[in-house]
């Protein structure tokens, strides 16, 4: 049966430059050219074909073919898009100083949530990439469409997983969804109801944790461990497609 829109699909995938060279995978083996000393073994993906879950381009083309395995070959406007030049922009130096960081051309960090590249340090200033460093290349996607997820706490776990970088305890009861959040993170999750609605056809709704605080903090601090290996920055908006995250 052909795959169609809001379908739940388990994936495996690997994005290469045209021209060559790996920036992308939740396969060990090819995460491993990004990242060499990568020791953990990345989580299986699942996604909702159509929902913005992973790179438009890749979904657009997986809706209407059979599961099996595809190489998907895309331009830059069906990808990342073209390099804007106002996104390289340059930054005190003093910025980096402030957080005893040394900005190595080659390098990239973190600038409040945006991933910055530094291209030259010079008289106080520093010139910094903005761009997604794959903006403006030809990539190639290899996907293998393992199965159909029919199971709703598995497409519950993968929903909550995408919107929130992290775990939450719930329950699918009554055609609800019960997420276990203390009071003070109810009112950010409720952003998501329509989330929740339209892709589960569930209705949002909360309950005290049932863990004491310190072992939910041991157990997210613990997960955030383990993400570290996997985040293809699947921020696949996203999930960040940047290879000096890996290794930075």
């Amino acid at each position: 049966m052909a795959l169609q829109k809001k379908d739940f699909i388990e994936i495996e995938f690997t994005g290469k430059l045209r021209e060559g060279g790996v920036f992308d995978s939740n396969i060990k083996e090819d995460l491993e050219k990004i990242n060499p000393n990568l020791k953990e073994t990345p989580e299986p993906f699942v996604l909702c074909l159509g929902e913005g879950m992973f790179l438009k381009g890749v979904e657009d083309f997986l809706i209407g073919k059979e599961i099996g395995k595809y190489e998907i070959e895309l331009s830059p406007e069906n990808a990342f898009g073209q390099r804007n030049t106002q996104l390289v922009q340059r930054i005190p130096i003093r910025v980096f100083r402030e957080q005893r960081l040394n900005p190595i051309p080659g390098f990239s960090f973190n600038f409040d949530g945006r991933i910055g590249k530094v291209l030259a340090s010079s008289g106080g200033r520093v010139i910094v990439d903005f761009n997604n460093p794959v903006a403006g290349k030809d990539v190639v996607y290899t996907v293998k469409v393992l199965r159909k997820v029919d199971d709703l706490k598995e497409k519950a776990h993968a929903l909550i997983h995408f919107l929130f970088r992290g775990h939450f305890e719930f329950e699918v009861k009554d055609k609800k969804i019960i997420l276990e959040a203390d009071e003070q993170l109810r009112q950010f999750l409720s952003l998501f109801k329509d989330k929740f609605k339209d892709m589960l056809d569930l209705e949002l709704d909360f309950k005290e944790p049932t863990k004491k605080a310190e072992d939910v903090h041991e157990h997210e601090h613990n997960h955030d461990e383990h993400e570290q290996g996997h985040e293809h920055e699947h921020n696949h908006e996203h999930h960040n497609h940047d290879e000096h995250e890996h290794s930075h």
